[in-house]
């Protein structure tokens, strides 16, 4: 690699560290003599669903931006170190990178360089020149650029693995101060183009086996959290719109990095908001597996999740009236509704009682959490013991319950790096070799 590329690859990686829009691959593309496999493997520093941490090469193809997003890093105000890679250098920096073992696939990203059609042509040229030319068949992830020509989107699906637009600020009010040059209409228009293009697809592979497919591992897009005044409610809210309309794969959320701490229109935020970060994946989360809706984990009484237990708890402690629940009795819906209790261990429950009476130690062969299950459920043998607690009381015993339980966990971590005081002495190491 030449010295001009690396300096590049430098600045245009640490550019692309902003966003979190990563996931795992979802495709099985045969590979019919190339290099690479996208079968079960996924992208930069991504857990896949069988526990494994995968790898990609994530950059941004340029840092220029024609636009001056207040809480971008690269909006075209700031003062700062600016490359542009070439297709031809992206695609070898990939090929040559794969071929050492260092990644799994592309997170291709880019600035707006000259106008939306120039860039999202490059993007699609360098997946095109990747398959075509390079018979490369690993997972590939491209930015679909808004405002770019509906048919370089429809290109850049049929070579990529995923496309991905961020919308990035949760209300077109707060997107119009901080990025007036942006709407949601030009975030939008190119989210239902792929999810339009993928069912058709989808239809046409049906009739004719050997159609392309088009985005096979769907579409994604970003939230930017703390950026902007909205409620978690606000943002659940349109998550949970977006998974419905949009039939979107993921949500990402990203906790405000304060980049730009110059710009008044932002927050003075010193770090980033990651325990809120968390809890909105956590409720994610809920409502993609454990069929939650977004008006079930916050309300507008209570808009923003609890930062000291995680939202499937605060939603059993604020909804006391439902529990406890005959764990041989109640649907499967309501089983998944317990704290402790996972979607695996709730469809084994459903299965397994089916053949005799659930009691305690059942549950807990299964998988189920007691130490937290047991305040919401009966059994055989288990009387409901959340009657004699007051909401208030119940969150503060679960919050001391938890913060015990690490204490102890850290000190048995601590007791594993114990070792005895050195000797010091000739009489002392005289008395260690005798006894």
């Amino acid at each position: 690699m030449n010295k001009s590329v690396l300096d590049k690859l430098k600045i245009l990686a640490d550019a692309a560290k902003y966003d979190v829009s990563c996931a795992s691959s979802g495709n099985k593309r045969t590979n019919a003599g190339g290099i690479g496999s996208a079968s079960a493997a996924g992208i930069c520093h991504s857990f896949t669903d069988d526990g494994r941490c995968v790898s990609l090469l994530k950059i941004l193809m340029t840092n220029h931006c024609i636009y001056d997003c207040a809480y971008c890093i690269n909006r075209r105000t700031n003062d700062r170190p600016r490359a542009t890679m070439t297709v031809q250098e992206v695609i070898d920096l990939t090929i040559g990178f794969y071929r050492r073992n260092y990644i799994e696939g592309l997170f291709l990203s880019s600035g707006i360089i000259k106008n939306a059609d120039y860039t999202m042509e490059r993007l699609m040229l360098v997946a095109q020149k990747l398959r075509t030319e390079e018979h490369y068949s690993g997972y590939i992830h491209l930015k679909a650029i808004p405002g770019s020509d509906p048919e370089l989107i429809r290109q850049a699906g049929l070579f990529a693995d995923r496309l991905s637009v961020n919308i990035e600020i949760p209300t077109e009010r707060q997107l119009q101060r901080l990025a007036p040059e942006k709407d949601f209409n030009s975030v939008l228009h190119p989210m239902n183009q792929i999810r339009n293009e993928i069912q058709l697809y989808k239809e046409e592979r049906k009739k004719y086996r050997h159609t392309e497919r088009f985005s096979p591992a769907g579409q994604s897009t970003q939230l930017i959290v703390g950026a902007t005044p909205e409620s978690d409610r606000q943002i659940l809210s349109l998550a949970s719109g977006l998974y419905n309309q949009q039939s979107l794969k993921r949500v990402y959320y990203s906790g405000y990095l304060p980049v730009n701490e110059y710009d008044k229109r932002l927050p003075a935020l010193k770090t980033p908001p990651l325990v809120r970060e968390n809890r909105l994946y956590q409720s994610d989360w809920l409502m993609r597996f454990y069929h939650f809706r977004a008006d079930e984990i916050l309300s507008p009484e209570q808009p923003f999740l609890d930062l000291e237990i995680d939202p499937k708890l605060a939603y059993a402690i604020r909804n006391l009236h439902l529990f406890p629940i005959d764990i041989n009795r109640a649907d499967y819906e309501m089983i998944l509704r317990v704290p402790g209790i996972g979607v695996q261990s709730a469809r084994m429950i459903v299965d397994a009682r089916r053949f005799r009476r659930l009691n305690s130690l059942h549950l807990k062969k299964i998988g189920v959490v007691m130490k937290r299950a047991q305040y919401f459920i009966t059994c055989n043998e288990l009387p409901a013991r959340h009657r004699d607690w007051d909401p208030t009381i119940l969150r503060t015993h679960l919050i001391h319950e938890s913060k015990t339980k690490h204490r102890k966990a850290d000190n048995s971590q601590l007791s594993l790096f114990h070792w005895p005081e050195p000797v010091e002495t000739a009489s002392q190491l005289s008395f260690h070799y005798k006894h």
